[in-house]
Order: structure tokens, then sequence, then C-alpha cells
């Protein structure tokens, strides 16, 4: 075997539930980092708790690559089952670890005895520390770096089952070792002295800090993937962070809960998916009346139903820009990267609070699972701005005459003198119930002109490449990484990328940009382009050509590099 790799390398980790993937996961990324390498990973899982293949893909690159591959240079395969499961990535380019009497393959295959290894260490679970020394000592890593990780990985489990977990990493290095010597594989990817500085960040974990950045102080849910790691982060940090953490009985209590939060005063987010929003809908439409603001994170995944409940789409932009009964305004934000998962979560709360509106963050499977090195996102780049009023004895909760942008004066009982009414019917200036039509007439035309003023405030999509463009490729959410690596690949110049980070509003320079193309693009992992008909009915022009995935994966470099090349 003569191998070479340079600047980017894909490791891909493959296993039944229960072997320890995630363990080999942990322990490779933390310790790439420790070597300042640039490390990004994204995984794939079964809806099931044992049995199955998952796997999870480690890119590990000199320029800090960060979207998924379908190359697999190396693949750490821990059961019979992982040959097949990935075969439609494998090639005859792949390196494949393992051991050869369970995989039984008809190709050549470096022989790691992991199995002999873990059972010398007392347990089959260590042969998935042995596979990370073992790939580890192919990137020639400080092996004192490896030992001082572990120790910190493993310790809430005692100095046994840490030291055995040091001796078996260090077998499965002395054995990469030897195949180094002999001249088998190299590895040369650059360490960048930047990486030492930077933290390691989920899409999941940067919603939870965005949110809290934006001052949240209260988090209701009902565990769903792929959010539950936004509830499960903030749960466990919830002290230091200041928050509370309610788990609701189901989705109807849990927004209900966060709008009482935002009722009484509180930055209340609540947390789902899909499904999860579906049931949510009627306190949503309860928002509108209320004119309450509220924040909404939903992942999305692919339906109907529960259909692949831990795979990635983007198939419920239209379930979020639709549903509550009624007529009312909305925000809908979609971030592309972790960083943008951050920052707009952290606007999501200065949004729903001036305006008085539901604010949704709308991501999916893929960015909530994938992570990578990053600097530190800045928590004091947007201020936390309260809008409550002190209110007096003549306070009216829903004013017409103060803002002519619809926004009234919003109060919390306690702070003022105000009498502070709810009403989920339709109401008068003070809040109480009524029937009139004119001031119904009045209030429907209040709330809608939030809108005309939301428009001022929307963020403007970037624009990548060339200004003189003749193709426009258009991508929204998490399709960024992926689109923008392979149009660079694809090496084009006369194509642009626009990537649109909030999809509702549309911000109003978007029919300019479509228009200045010749030919425009759209890419989205859903089956009917839902946001190219979003563009289509608020500019009034159609997309030339879709590009869309709808199989439960995300896209990868390669395939959309072969679609951009053949425009």
């Amino acid at each position: 075997m003569n191998k070479s790799f340079k600047d980017d390398v894909s490791i891909v980790i493959c296993g039944e539930a229960g072997q320890g993937v995630q363990t080999i996961e942990k322990l490779l990324i933390g310790v790439f980092k420790g070597a300042s390498l640039h490390v990004f990973a994204t995984k794939e899982y079964m809806s099931r708790v044992r049995g199955g293949s998952n796997s999870t893909e480690i890119r590990v690159s000199s320029l800090g690559k960060r979207s998924y591959l379908k190359r697999i240079d190396l693949l750490v395969a821990l059961d019979k089952d992982a040959l097949g499961h990935l075969a439609d990535r494998i090639t005859a380019e792949t390196v494949i670890i393992g051991e050869k009497e369970i995989l039984q393959a008809d190709r050549e295959i470096i022989d790691v005895p992991l199995s002999k290894i873990a059972a010398e260490e007392g347990s089959g679970i260590f042969a998935n520390t042995a596979a990370a020394g073992f790939v580890l000592s192919l990137f020639r890593i400080n092996r004192e770096l490896l030992s001082g990780f572990i120790n910190g990985l493993f310790a809430a489990k005692g100095p046994e089952i840490a030291a055995k977990n040091i001796s078996a990493a260090g077998k499965g290095y002395d054995i990469g070792t030897r195949l180094l010597s002999e001249g088998g594989i190299e590895i040369n990817v650059r360490a960048d002295a930047a990486v030492k500085d930077h933290i390691i960040l989920s899409g999941a974990e940067a919603v939870a800090l965005g949110a809290a950045a934006g001052g949240c102080d209260f988090v209701s849910a009902y565990p769903m993937t792929p959010s539950t790691g936004i509830l499960t982060y903030l749960s466990k940090h919830s002290g230091d962070l200041g928050i509370i953490t309610e788990q609701a009985e189901d989705e109807i209590s849990a927004v209900n809960m966060v709008l009482g939060a935002w009722y009484a005063g509180s930055r209340g987010l609540v947390i789902t998916a899909g499904g999860g929003f579906a049931l949510m809908v009627e306190a949503l439409s309860l928002s509108g009346m209320l004119e309450s603001p509220l924040v909404l994170s939903v992942g999305q995944r692919p339906a109907p139903a529960t259909g692949l409940p831990t795979r990635t789409e983007q198939g419920d932009l239209e379930n979020v820009l639709y549903s509550g009964h009624g007529e009312f305004p909305r925000i809908i934000l979609s971030p592309g990267t972790v960083e943008e998962a951050f920052y707009l979560s952290q606007k999501a709360f200065d949004l729903a609070d001036r305006y008085q509106v539901p604010v949704i963050i709308l991501s999916d499977q893929y960015l909530a699972d994938c992570y990578h090195d990053l600097a530190s996102p800045d928590p004091a780049a947007l201020p936390v701005t309260k809008y409550v009023v002190k209110t007096d004895k003549g306070y009216r909760r829903y004013s017409f005459t103060v803002n002519s942008d619809g926004v009234s004066p919003r109060g919390i009982p306690g702070n003022g003198e105000g009498l502070i009414c709810a009403d989920s019917d339709e109401h008068d200036e003070e809040g109480h119930i009524t029937e009139s039509a004119p001031v119904r007439k009045k209030m429907v035309d209040k709330r809608l002109s939030k809108l005309e003023f939301l428009k001022r405030e929307v963020i403007p999509p970037d624009l990548y490449g060339p200004a003189d463009y003749e193709t426009l490729i258009v991508g929204w959410g998490s399709t960024f990484g992926a689109i923008k690596e392979a149009l660079d690949a694809a090496g084009r110049k006369d194509t642009a990328y626009l990537h649109f980070k909030q999809v509702y509003p549309l911000h109003p320079s978007t029919g300019g940009y479509l228009k200045k193309a010749k030919r425009t693009v759209i890419v989205e992992n859903n089956a009917t382009s839902q946001f190219g008909r979003l563009i289509k009915m608020y500019t009034g022009l159609d997309i030339d050509r879709r590009i869309l995935k709808y199989d439960g994966s995300p896209f990868s470099v390669e395939e959309l590099t072969e679609e951009f090349k053949k425009l």
C-alpha cells in the first residue's frame, strides 16, 4: 500500500450503535484541535437504540474546510456491515482500517487487531480507543497530547478506566507508527497556530449560546430530534448562563410556557422540530393576536409524519411560513454556518422583543449535529436591549397612536400602575374583548403594518463571487458550505452565489440580484423548491434550474461540483 494525502483528509468511522463511534469522534476531534489542526465533523445515525450502522465523518484540513464530502480517505470499519453501509462512498483510493477476520472483504485492508487489544484491557469497548490511537499516529500527533486528552475525557470514570483507555490507544498508536516506518501511508496536513485559540462548537450549541447572548432566561421543550441538543446543552449549563430550563410534558405545554414567560417579562425560547411545531401552531397564532414576542427554534428533518427522524432536509420552510390561523407578521431566520447559528439566535431575541412578533430560527439536522473549530463568537456584538415600558394608570396595551410602525408599548404585570390585559379574542386598545367591526379592522391593519417596518430590518443576502456574474446560484440555510466549496472547485469565473440567512421577509434586493443574471439556479434540500416558490411569489421571477435533494442526506461537495460544471 502506498497512499499519500495532503491538506485535506476525510476520515469516516462506522460501526453499530453502542460500539463507541461517538467516543472515537470526541477523542479524534479533541486531539486534532489540540494539535492546531482545523477539524470539521458531521454524522449520520439511525433512529434506533442499538443495531444498524452509524457513521461519523471528520475532515482534517490545512485551510479549515467546513462541508460534507462524499469521499472517504481513511475508513475505520468497526463491524462487518460498515463496508456495505458505505459502499457508494468507498473507492479504490479509500484506505480501510479494521480487522480482516470481521470485515471479510475482497480488497486490501490494514489489519489492526482491535478486538485483541480490547480483550487485553478487559472489555471490547476499548477497541474504539485503540482505533483512535492508530488514526492519530498516522498524523504524527504527539503521544503525550493523546494521553492527556484521554485523561480529561475519562476523568469522571476514574483513573483505572482512563489508564486502560490510554493503554489501548497506545497499542493502536504503536501499530500505526510501525506502518509509517514502512512507508505505506503519508499524511501532510499543516497545523495553523490560530486553531489553538479556537473553540469546538456544534450548530445546536451555537443556537443555545446565541440565545443566552440574546438575553434568553427561560427555555421549554419537549425533546425531539434534531433539536434536543439545544435543550440538553442549556440544561447542563443553566446555572452558568442564568437560564431556567423546563422539559414539558408535550409541545403544547412547552410553547405556552414560553408565551407566559414573555408575558411576565422574561425572554423565552421554545425548542422543537417540524412535527413538534405542528402541535404548537395554535400558540403561534396566539402570539400573533397577543402581539407577544416569541422565539422558536425549529430543527428540520425529513417528513411527513415521523419520516426519517435522524436525517436532514429543508422541508419545513412553508410549514413555518404559513402555519397559524389568521394573518399576522413573523420573521424566519435560517443559519447556514455555526457562526450564523450563534449570531442569528442572538438577533432573534432583539427582533422578537422590539417588534412583538414570533421569530423562528429554522435549522436542520445537518447543521445541528455538525461541529468544527472556530474563533469564539462575541456575545457583546449585539447588546441586550429590552423594550418593556413602565406603565401608568392610563396605559393602553394595544394603543393605535403611539407608533406608526404598529408597535404599541409593551408593559408587564407589576412594572407600573397600568392594567396588562392579554386576550385571545379580538380586543380594543386596552386589551378588552370587542366585536366592533371598525376596531377589528384597525387592529388587523396595526398588526400587519409591522411587516413594512420589518423589511427595514431584513438581513441582506451575501453575494460570493464576481459582481458581473452571468449565472447566479441561490441557496439558503445549511447548504452554504457545500455550495461555496463546490463553486470554488468548479472554477467557474462567470458564476456567483447568493446566500440567504433570512428567508422571510425577503430582502428587497432579491429581485435585483436575479434580474441581473442570464441564468439562475437554486439549491435546496427538499423535493419542491420551497424557497424558489417563495422567491417567485414575492418577486414574480421564476428560477431557471433547480438542484434538489431529498433522500435524507446533505449535499456533498462532489455532487454539487459536478452539477455546477454542467451549467
